[in-house]
């Protein structure tokens, strides 16, 4: 029975700098030399690390960052990132946190507007720059088309604030059968668009794409585009191998060989020793790291030494256990969960699931490590 020194086990993430420059380019190269390009790192940068993200991401020359919330804006200021950052869902609680950290708010309706250009008022601040989203067709958060004469009124005559863009978000951009409705999308974006840059005298950026759309509709990309999954190398299109930026990555804690007298394996007896004995390895990540416990009792494997190895009994909270039988391992060696192999992909279709919400399971606590060559 061999054991892995407390001071030396480890769980990590490792973000492949070349890998996210690749994506990067490949979506930089679709666009003109003229369209902005904005990457969301909302929900810790689609489980990557937030920080450690939207600094690759100044140094790959994005224009802008995205995320959810303020309170993820403010952690990328105080971490010294000097992008523009556009808050998604601004709300209406913490207007004083985005001005101090000169955020830039998305304005979903017209309630929003009023209270924010308040609290500007107060201030003494004028021309500060907001992002009116339009309702297309999610019908999740947005102006709809008869909201929108009371919108330009109010705009007109508020000087507090500066309309810095326009934007929709498309519901189904990467399924071919719903490519009629992206495009009545699109269209009714374009209009609403237009509509709003006559009624305040000026023309705002323009932004519809997401990932998918980059890739789809790239002739829709007007003044910038949205790059979310696809940058952290999810493709819309099929034959289109981007590179996965993030691998989580864990060092075998300790190796047991048991015969078939030692019966089971795990909580609720759910993982069974051959008649002939079997070889587990107990891994440092659980479903409290985002490892889902459906990914158990054998239903996924992860990479071992140039092998897969499923998983064996139930996964715990902080470990789980896999099956070496037959592999040649040592205590410390590295066990990849997800990567190159098994892909990301691979997990969520085991899941029932998409790439986001496996991405996005990896606990703050699993430290993120940049890999720059």
């Amino acid at each position: 029975m061999q054991h892995l020194n407390k001071d030396n086990d480890f769980s990590r993430l490792e973000l492949n700098l070349p890998a996210c420059r690749d994506n990067y380019r490949y979506f930089r190269s679709r666009l003109k030399p003229s369209t902005k390009l904005l990457v969301l790192v909302k929900a810790n940068a689609y489980g990557h690390g937030a920080v450690e993200f939207a600094a690759m991401m100044q140094g790959c020359g994005a224009d802008y960052l995205a995320v959810a919330l303020p309170v993820e804006g403010v952690e990328l200021r105080k971490a010294g990132i000097s992008l523009p950052i556009l808050v998604l869902t601004a709300g209406t609680d913490f207007f004083e946190e985005i001005i101090e950290n000169h955020l830039e708010p998305g304005i979903p309706n017209i309630y929003t507007l009023k209270a924010f250009c308040e609290v500007l008022r107060a201030h003494g601040i004028k021309n500060y720059p907001v992002h009116i989203k339009m309702d297309t067709g999610m019908h999740r958060l947005g102006f709809m088309a008869g909201e929108l004469p009371e919108l330009f009124d109010f705009l007109n005559s508020c000087d507090e604030v500066k309309v810095k863009s326009t934007y929709s978000h498309l519901a189904a951009a990467e399924d071919p059968a719903e490519d009629d409705f992206t495009l009545g999308q699109i269209k009714m974006f374009k209009d609403h668009a237009d509509a709003l840059a006559e009624a305040i005298g000026y023309k705002p950026m323009y932004h519809v794409l997401n990932s998918a759309g980059i890739e789809r509709f790239t002739q829709y990309q007007f003044d910038m585009v949205r790059l979310g999954v696809g940058i952290y190398g999810i493709s819309a299109l099929p034959g289109v191998k981007l590179s996965p930026v993030a691998s989580l990555k864990v060092k075998i804690l300790q190796i047991k060989h048991l015969s078939a007298e030692d019966g089971t394996i795990g909580y609720g007896r759910h993982g069974h020793v051959a008649p002939q004995g079997t070889v587990i390895a107990t891994i440092p990540v659980g479903y409290a790291d985002g490892v889902d416990r459906h990914l158990g009792r054998g239903n996924a494997s992860f990479s071992l030494n140039g092998h897969r190895v499923p998983t064996i009994g139930n996964i715990c909270m902080d470990m789980c256990m896999i099956d070496i039988t037959g592999v040649p391992a040592e205590v410390g060696d590295t066990v990849t969960i997800f990567g190159e192999d098994p892909t990301v992909s691979e997990l969520a279709e085991i899941l029932g699931t998409i790439p986001y919400e496996v991405m996005t399971s990896v606990h703050r606590r699993i430290e993120r490590i940049v890999i720059r060559k």
